[in-house]
């Protein structure tokens, strides 16, 4: 299959996305394996923010939460997602805002961590504190951690940014991956990406485990708070509001760390590249199922969505 290789100049900021597989046989139903995938992630990330704007009952710091990562869950899909598809059907696979498209990554990507632990944090503060929880994760709270998620996540990424585009690409750039990553930009050049390499392993370190450290912090906490509680109904309702929150965390960090949390000369773009597709295009997909089937309340206000939307048809 011709990529266009051939005339390729090295010169130029452009790089060739290999994608998830050069076997010519496979990429129209991966294409609409993906479409169909990011199509399910728009809509049900898209349906549990109308749900909760809609319903005042889910007017809480959880929901909140919640909300705003369904909104990074479609804006982390749409970063890669239709870019992978474009380059599914074509033949010439370049992509001239590689930079770009790795600075919006990484940012989501830290912003999803955070927003997990500051979820965390409503549920230690509920299950641990009651008393004190409406005191302390009141609105300005809740925003003031939604805001620092986004600063702290764009200015780790935009020092990302900032020392890959210092560095030199003398080869084809040929990136045997489905989008822009790190580590496969930083296979690619020829000049000294120590200083690169340092900070993946260790700020990159720092801003995955941190979150998750406090996560799993939190959750030592929540557990001894549960085990006080006298009847195995009353300790199963109080653990059940966190059910939903220990499986996405489990599932993001699961793929996360083990993907990015060990030294670059380790890493394998071909041996990771499923891994890499689970939290980056399956987990965002699965969200929106995970907090609302075995959520009461957001059945419920999904179920009252639809009703006014044929109420309004009508």
């Amino acid at each position: 299959m011709n990529i266009g290789i051939k005339n390729y100049s090295s010169s130029t900021a452009d790089f060739i996305l290999l994608g998830i597989s050069s076997n010519p046989h496979l990429q129209k139903p991966l294409f609409a394996v993906f479409l169909v995938m990011y199509l399910i992630t728009l809509v049900g990330n898209g349906l549990i923010i109308l749900a909760i704007h809609s319903d005042s009952r889910l007017h809480t710091p959880m929901y909140f939460f919640l909300s705003n990562l369904s909104f990074m869950d479609i804006c982390f899909t749409t970063v890669i997602v239709p870019n992978m598809l474009v380059n599914l059907l074509s033949e010439t696979k370049f992509i001239s805002y590689c930079l770009t498209q790795m600075y919006f990554f990484v940012a989501c990507a830290i912003t999803d961590s955070f927003l997990l632990a500051a979820m965390a944090l409503d549920r230690y503060m509920a299950i641990c504190h009651p008393l004190r929880y409406t005191t302390t994760m009141n609105p300005r709270c809740c925003l003031q951690l939604v805001t620092a998620s986004w600063l702290v996540s764009h200015l780790h990424s935009l020092t990302h940014t900032i020392l890959m585009a210092r560095l030199s690409f003398c080869g084809p750039n040929i990136i045997h991956h489905f989008f822009c990553d790190v580590q496969p930009l930083l296979m690619l050049s020829c000049s000294d990406t120590s200083l690169n390499e340092l900070l993946a392993f260790t700020e990159g370190s720092f801003v995955i485990m941190s979150p998750f450290i406090f996560i799993t912090v939190s959750y030592v906490y929540i557990t001894r708070a549960v085990l006080r509680v006298p009847s195995g109904r009353g300790r199963y309702k109080v653990f059940s509001t966190c059910g939903s929150h220990l499986t996405v965390v489990a599932l993001y960090y699961g793929t996360a760390i083990s993907v990015y949390i060990r030294p670059s000369s380790t890493y394998s773009v071909t041996k990771d590249r499923v891994v890499t597709v689970i939290y980056t295009v399956v987990i965002p997909m699965l969200n929106p199922f995970i907090y609302s089937l075995r959520n009461r309340d957001m059945k419920q206000a999904l179920r009252k969505l639809a009703r006014r939307k044929e109420q309004n048809k009508h």
